[in-house]
């Protein structure tokens, strides 16, 4: 329809089986992605776009390892691998996504000194991405969100969705989580108590 939109969120060579930060299981979601792209009018990505020695990769802090939490001035960052280095093969998209009708690619955590989750705002909750704005210009009020991974640049997309006013889904068969520390019973729960549809 007209007014809905699927957003594909990061389904990148990095975050599939091989990658620097691989998510279990992250490749086998692209055919049931490519199928909803094929029935969706418009269709969206967003694609990690980090520069080299970004704030949030381990090896930026001496004596850190992957996966540790620091404190950023915008608030706790969970440090990662180097992983989606900008023009990168780990940068690309899955090479069997179905991409190229998308309207709108999204770049996120482009900026050195502060990571990115949401595709709506970086992780200090107050910079804005545009996507929103581009939406709502375009009429689209009405979100399916799909890919990787489920509790962290899903889950943090879908919320500021709500917020933004879309009503929002998130097809949870074609995402795939990482699972930190309880982290994805604690984003499902946070997703359903802000109104997104877990489907």
């Amino acid at each position: 329809m007209a007014d809905e939109a699927l957003v594909i969120i990061d389904l990148q060579n990095d975050f599939c089986p091989g990658g620097a930060l691989a998510v279990a299981g992250g490749d086998e979601i692209v055919p049931l992605v490519n199928d909803l792209v094929r029935r969706t009018e418009h269709v969206v990505l967003t694609q990690d776009w980090h520069p080299a020695g970004h704030s949030s990769f381990a090896s930026n802090h001496s004596g850190k390892q992957p996966f540790e939490t620091i404190e950023m001035p915008y608030g706790p960052q969970t440090l990662w691998p180097d992983h989606c280095i900008q023009g990168s093969l780990g940068s690309d998209f899955h090479s069997g996504l179905a991409w190229t009708r998308a309207e709108l690619v999204i770049r996120k955590g482009f900026r050195p000194e502060i990571d990115s989750y949401s595709a709506f705002f970086e992780n200090d909750h107050a910079t804005p991405t545009g996507l929103a704005g581009y939406l709502k210009e375009r009429g689209i009020d009405t979100l399916t969100l799909v890919g990787l991974a489920t509790d962290y640049c899903v889950a943090f997309s879908a919320l500021d969705a709500v917020k933004h006013g879309f009503q929002t889904t998130v097809r949870l068969d074609a995402c795939r989580g990482i699972d930190l520390n309880g982290s994805l019973e604690t984003m499902l729960n946070r997703m359903r108590d802000a109104g997104v549809t877990l489907a």
